[in-house]
This record gives structure tokens, C-alpha cells and sequence, in this order.
């Protein structure tokens, strides 16, 4: 079994589920006693949240590329990044690791190709959802089109994450306007919707609406569970 990096804390609720999902995983695969074999640097969210309204990019990059270098150092075999947004300074991570990065697009527009989903909506940061380094990888690589909210609905599902889900606060009304906006994206065309922030699916799940939906914190775990035990 290899051991998983994780390069967590944005925010730690995420984080902490992609663990549960991890060990949950490997022990259901190898039975018994089993659990993931992990090695984990959390930074202070805090920091990083600044940075990102601040815009300070460059300074982030070097902050996480740090962080990753030292998840490599304590054994692990390949990195996931826990957090969507963040993947916006993936290259330079990339850069200053010797080992695999498992990058969360690929591993969600893999899974929408095999279900043969050709327009997604995609729902995370206002960072995510408006940049193009998340979604210009789905139509570049993987010829998927990738709707968004209008400007107002944006603002909204940005705030709840910011202000409710990575505080850790799970508000009924706020789940009511996720599921609208999710009918929204599904009469722009889309055939399901990418939950592209990790703490999303906190809020939302398949039970609250009929849209297909695409938990990247699961997705993503799920994939490195497959080649933490692959030869």
C-alpha cells in the first residue's frame, strides 16, 4: 500500500472528511484491522483565506508549495490537494514535488466521461467558478462543457462557503438556495453539476435534488484510494 499525501486545513471540515473517506476505503478493500497509510501537513486556514481575497496568488503558491514538500518528505507517494480552489496554484506545487500529483478535475471529468456527461454545472469558490484554471482544464482535456451561476447566484453560493460551510455551520434556508440554483444550472443545459468545493457536500446531497450531482471530495478520495493499493 502506498501512503497518501494530504495537503489539508482549506478548511479542516473537508479535510477531515476526506480522511474518514480514506480509512473507510482502504479498510473496505483490505478488510481486518486495515486503515490508509497518510502523511499530512494542515495549514492554517486562516492564512490562506487572506491571501485569496487579498488576491496574493504568488505568496499562496509558495505557502502550499512549502507544505507540500513536506508531506513528501514524511514518506508519502503521491499528493492530493484537499480543496478545489486551491488547485489554481497546482503547477507550481507540481514543481516542487518530485512525486505524482493527483489533480481533483482529472479525477472528476474522468468519472463525468465514463458517465458519458458532456455539459456540467460547476458550483464552488467565486474563485472556481469565474477563473478559468478549473474549467478550462474539463473543456481543454476533456471536452466537457462547464456552465456557471449568473453573477448574483455566484456571490451567494461564494458567501455560504465562506461565511457558513468553513465555519462549519449547516443552515437549512442556505441548502433551500443551493438546490435552486442547482435547478438553475439544469435549465442552462446541464446534465449534472460538479459540487466543486470540498466543503459543499457538507450542505448538499444526492437525496435533495434529482440533478446527478459530483462530490469532488469523494471522487477525489476515491481515486487515490484506487492507486494507493494499485501495483
Amino acid at each position: 500500500m502506498k501512503t497518501i499525501g494530504m495537503l489539508g486545513g482549506m478548511s479542516w471540515e473537508s479535510t477531515a472528511t476526506y480522511y474518514r473517506v480514506l480509512n473507510e476505503g482502504i479498510k473496505s478493500a483490505l478488510g481486518g484491522f486495515h486503515s490508509a497509510r497518510i502523511a499530512m501537513v494542515s495549514v492554517d486556514f486562516n492564512e490562506i483565506e487572506k491571501l485569496q481575497h487579498a488576491g496574493d496568488w504568488e505568496q499562496m503558491a509558495q505557502l502550499l508549495a512549502a507544505a507540500a514538500k513536506s508531506v513528501e518528505a514524511a514518506g508519502a507517494d503521491f499528493l492530493l490537494i484537499c480543496t478545489n480552489t486551491m488547485h489554481k496554484v497546482s503547477p507550481q506545487i507540481e514543481q516542487a514535488i518530485s512525486i505524482p500529483l493527483l489533480h481533483i478535475a482529472d479525477a472528476t471529468a474522468e468519472q463525468l466521461v465514463r458517465d458519458r456527461i458532456k455539459c456540467v454545472g460547476l458550483l464552488g469558490t467565486q474563485f472556481t467558478m469565474e477563473e478559468d484554471f478549473y474549467k478550462r482544464r474539463l473543456t481543454e482535456k476533456f471536452a466537457i462543457e462547464v456552465v456557471i451561476p449568473d453573477a448574483e447566484d455566484r456571490k451567494l453560493v461564494h458567501e455560504v462557503i465562506y461565511t457558513e460551510l468553513c465555519m462549519g455551520k449547516i443552515e437549512d434556508g442556505s441548502r433551500s438556495s443551493y438546490v435552486n440554483i442547482i435547478d438553475k444550472l439544469k435549465q442552462q443545459g446541464a446534465e449534472a453539476v460538479i459540487l466543486g468545493c470540498t466543503e459543499i457536500a457538507l450542505l448538499v446531497q444526492q437525496a435533495h435534488t434529482p440533478v446527478p450531482l459530483y462530490d469532488t471530495t469523494e471522487i477525489h478520495a476515491q481515486q487515490a484510494i484506487r492507486f494507493a493499493l494499485a501495483d
